[in-house]
């Protein structure tokens, strides 16, 4: 098995309720963790090491819908991403890739 971390977000609790409903073992072997926070909230806990990858599904604040929470959203995830770290935006059209310019 891996060494990696995946970190699901979500504003909605219904959703990380499900989410973790369905995802036991994987939370037990510590590779998986679900947080309830809106994106333009988010940022890393104390400690938390920047991640390599962000992938977005349908998420309002980053395709365009709720721009004033988008402006706030893309900091927040440059400020979460490695110096390397690449953010795969998925609006209902193919998956696209976002430059954020992380330094």
């Amino acid at each position: 098995m891996g060494k990696g971390h995946v970190l699901a977000i979500d504003r909605s609790a219904k959703a990380i309720a499900q989410a973790t409903a369905c995802s036991t073992a994987e939370l037990a072997s510590g590779l998986l963790e679900f947080r309830c926070v809106a994106v333009e909230d988010f940022v890393l806990s104390k400690g938390e090491r920047p991640y390599d990858l962000a992938f977005a599904v349908r998420v309002g604040a980053l395709d365009g819908r709720h721009p004033k929470a988008g402006r706030i959203a893309f900091d927040r995830l440059r400020q979460a991403l490695a110096k390397e770290g690449r953010l795969f935006i998925d609006d209902g059209n193919p998956v696209k890739e976002v430059s954020l310019g992380v330094a």
